[in-house]
């Protein structure tokens, strides 16, 4: 890796300890083989509080919390701490006006300084921050001179929550940063229009992790086992993206077929038919570490994100675990950068006759060099390659300031 021996300050969305493994702190793991990274998790809010705090993530945080409070969290990497921010007021649920962004400034006041005890104490200099998708607090880093300042914007903002004030403060960010970072085209094509210093860099999958499901030894997790075979399954949030229409008719022309959905359930976007369907189940969330026992289970791996404006711009993490696991992928057609990126070893459907003619054939037809070919396009598809991109990027933008 060409960026080396930097302090690198990543204020990510996601919190270290979360269950399914996350972009953004993936990336903070590979940076830290090579620089001294310092990943600041989302902030708690006073909502947050009263919500977990007789959780058991709340009780690791709780004495972190303070401004005053410079210590760090340890990981299983040397050159990766855990900075846990303040307890912030809870300001999402007002509307975009000058009183929001005005309480907006005092919370990313109270995260400044919170940076600035922590950047004092370890004698943190000439650093550089990544602001990894947390558009909720744009001008958090205002003030404190970094060398440079990076966005990485990892999806199109489609829930309400993030786009009652997403919208505008992404836009912020996207202007004020010296380079901006995104995981599909259609990103890159949005922001270079506002940032000219703008790279695409696709999504990976942790290939090494995935890739267990290739091993004889490994037992296929007991919420697949059980079911019955052939198994058609679907790994990730069952919510909004999902093609509902499409799935119906593709399950009711399969009633042989076990299709299986393996994640957390949002019920306000599941319609009633999707329940009450004899052949779905429904296992609920499992681990990261569960993931490859899992996979190993599907007989065939499914990708039916609805075709829309919103799902072209996502670049999905589990394409690439789905072929490192080596198993046939059939998906819907909804992002044209996939095709590039898999080389014919996926199956993009536009219609649900194609989808079901898609999961019978590689029911049919699948084998040993298939999944070693698919295994090949996942290995060209890691994390380490992409950080390598993300690295070489910042790397150059160092040069031309002379700080590389």
């Amino acid at each position: 890796m060409k960026l080396k021996g930097h302090q690198i300050i990543i204020f990510g969305l996601p919190r270290f300890d979360a269950s399914i493994e996350s972009t953004n702190y993936t990336t903070a793991k590979l940076l830290a083989r090579h620089n001294q990274v310092y990943y600041v998790e989302n902030p708690f809010t006073v909502r947050d509080y009263f919500k977990m705090r007789k959780w058991p993530e709340f009780a690791v945080r709780k004495k972190h919390f303070q401004l005053s409070d410079s210590s760090l969290l340890d990981t299983d990497i040397p050159n990766l701490k855990i900075v846990i921010p303040p307890i912030l007021l809870s300001v999402n649920f007002l509307p975009e006006n000058k009183f929001f962004r005005n309480l907006l400034k005092i919370n990313e006041l109270l995260i400044r300084s919170k940076l600035k005890t922590v950047i004092k104490a370890h004698g943190i200099a000439d650093f550089i921050f990544i602001n990894s998708f947390n558009f909720h607090y744009p001008s958090v880093i205002s003030g404190l001179s970094p060398v440079l300042t990076v966005y990485h914007c990892l999806d199109p903002m489609v829930l309400p929550f993030n786009r009652r004030h997403g919208v505008v403060s992404e836009e912020i960010l996207v202007k004020e940063s010296d380079v901006v970072i995104c995981s599909s085209n259609q990103l890159y094509n949005e922001k270079k229009a506002q940032n000219p210093n703008t790279y695409f860099v696709a999504n990976a999958a942790d290939i090494a992790h995935s890739s267990k499901a290739l091993d004889p030894a490994l037992r296929v997790h007991p919420v697949i086992a059980s079911i019955k075979r052939p198994v058609i399954g679907y790994l990730g949030a069952i919510e909004r993206r999902l093609d509902y229409g499409l799935l119906r008719q593709v399950i009711s022309k399969n009633p042989d077929k076990s299709f299986v959905f393996v994640g957390p359930v949002s019920p306000e976007f599941v319609p009633e038919w999707f329940n009450m369907a004899a052949n779905v189940h429904f296992t609920g969330t499992i681990s990261y570490e569960d993931m490859p026992a899992v996979i190993k289970g599907f007989d065939v791996a499914l990708i039916p994100f609805k075709k829309d404006d919103f799902s072209s711009s996502i670049f999905p993490l589990k394409l690439f675990e789905y072929l490192g696991a080596g198993k046939p992928v059939v998906a819907i057609d909804f992002n044209p950068d996939l095709k590039e990126f898999t080389k014919g070893g996926v199956v993009f459907c536009d219609t649900p006759e194609h989808f079901s003619a898609a999961i019978n054939e590689a029911l049919l037809n699948d084998h040993d060099t298939l999944r070693r070919e698919r295994v090949a396009i996942a290995a060209e598809n890691t994390w380490e390659k992409r950080v390598e991109a993300i690295g070489e990027i910042i790397y150059n933008h160092l040069k031309i300031k002379g700080k590389a």
